[in-house]
């Protein structure tokens, strides 16, 4: 047998079984799993003892399939646990930062990479469409725990990574557009019509749509034909994010936000169809927060979320292992770094408060929001992308540089403080404050 592939199992059987042995432990310490993964790869790859080498330009397929699958179960996973149905009164502070902030944040990543990293226009959009988006992998700490959890603030940051996953799509496509590698139209039109509004509109009706007809399907069989149990709850979850995901490929449309937007809409019409008075709401609310990870196992969205989490958590482990075999220790250049701190300590908190004007988040939680912005596989995957695009390979061995360290400083940084912060805030304000 190949070594390199043994050493692989080794090295992924030995984490797994260091980490399920220790999980006790690691909850008490201020570092997150996604650390402990990232020092494992700087170690046995380039940065220390060279056991391992992985190449984005020459694996960036590859890349591209593992991060798009990670992202795709992610987002299923935080929509099914969204503990509240759509209303603008409820959703409006996630939508305004997955949206406006969003943008803001592409904005002023552009006009850093123009003026201070000497980048041209177009590579200054697509580098800030592929750092802007938070990450549903690796903000666990920060994330709604499961369906009961109705706190304001882990709403907030679950909903913004689930949709702006989406929303950082159409400034990918204009970064690309701008290099020649993606068709604009005249003016841009197309790029406005087919890339915003079509592929922004499409996703989230498809998403919708298919969402509510799948919770509807098997309402239907419960009731007329008598299948109160033995669905196979996991085969149903994966076959939506295949489904939506696929036809959203067929028609143009952004299949991040239309796999979301399934997710939520499963979860939220079983829970219509359930017909629970406010007695009941309230005991499947506290039954939610014992089970801790989900809800009911009969439902589509209950049954298959733990399922979905764990091939989450085996995604996070395998794919920063290879964030960590990246790297070279000359690799942290003050360009990378540079773009890092700008990103955490202006651009977030900039468009953050941009985004929530009018807003009555209170302030506390509006700075942890600006705080906790990670980037992490979502970033990972957009820059495969626009590699598998054409991207030259001087601009994307440039971007690779760049991204890589970023996200590994985001781990590190946001990772070291998400505990403490988090445990202050508590200390200070009502965490569990309902949406």
């Amino acid at each position: 047998m190949d070594a390199g592939i043994s050493f692989w199992f080794l090295l992924v059987g030995g984490l797994l079984l260091a980490m399920g042995l220790t999980a006790p432990l690691i909850k008490r310490i201020p570092a997150t799993s996604a650390i402990i993964y990232l020092c494992v790869g700087l170690i046995v790859g380039p940065t220390g003892l060279a056991l391992f080498h992985i190449n984005p330009l020459q694996q960036s397929g590859l890349l591209e399939v593992l991060t798009e699958v990670a992202v795709l179960i992610s987002l299923f996973a935080a929509g099914v646990k969204m503990p509240v149905p759509f209303c603008w009164s409820r959703w409006r502070a996630p939508i305004q930062l997955a949206f406006l902030s969003m943008a803001c944040t592409v904005g002023l990543v552009t006009w850093f990479a123009v003026a201070w990293l000497d980048l041209p226009i177009g590579a200054a959009v697509l580098l800030g469409a592929i750092v802007a988006p938070t990450d549903p992998v690796l903000a666990t700490d920060v994330q709604v725990k499961h369906p009961g959890d109705r706190d304001k603030l882990r709403f907030s940051l679950t909903s913004e990574a689930g949709l702006n996953d989406g929303s950082a799509f159409p400034f990918v496509m204009l970064g690309l557009g701008l290099l020649g590698l993606h068709d604009l139209g005249s003016g841009g039109g197309s790029w406005l019509l087919r890339d915003v509004v079509w592929a922004t509109g499409a996703g989230l009706g498809l998403g919708v749509v298919s969402g509510w007809l799948l919770a509807r399907l098997v309402g239907y069989l419960r009731r007329r034909l008598s299948f109160s149990q033995g669905f196979l709850n996991d085969f149903l979850g994966l076959g939506l994010i295949s489904f939506v995901y696929g036809v959203s490929l067929l028609i143009e449309a952004w299949g991040f936000l239309a796999v979301f937007a399934a997710a939520v809409s499963l979860r939220q019409t079983e829970q219509g169809l359930a017909g629970a008075s406010p007695e009941n709401a309230k005991l499947q609310e506290e039954g939610d927060k014992i089970a801790g990870a989900g809800t009911d196992s009969d439902s589509v969205s209950g049954g298959s979320l733990v399922f979905k989490e764990h091939l989450e958590r085996l995604s996070e482990v395998l794919l920063i292992l290879l964030v960590g075999g990246t790297l070279f220790a000359d690799s942290w250049s003050w360009r990378a770094v540079g773009l890092a701190l700008f990103l955490f300590l202006v651009a977030r908190p900039i468009s953050v408060m941009i985004g929530l004007l009018g807003n009555r988040v209170p302030v506390r939680a509006r700075g942890l929001i600006a705080w906790f912005g990670v980037r992490g596989i979502g970033s990972l995957y957009y820059l495969m992308y626009a590699i598998e695009h054409g991207l030259p390979e001087d601009l994307a061995l440039e971007l690779i540089h760049i991204v890589l360290v970023v996200i590994c400083l985001s781990i590190l940084v946001h990772g070291l403080t998400v505990k403490p912060m988090v445990k202050r805030y508590a200390c200070h304000n009502k965490l569990g404050v309902p949406v």
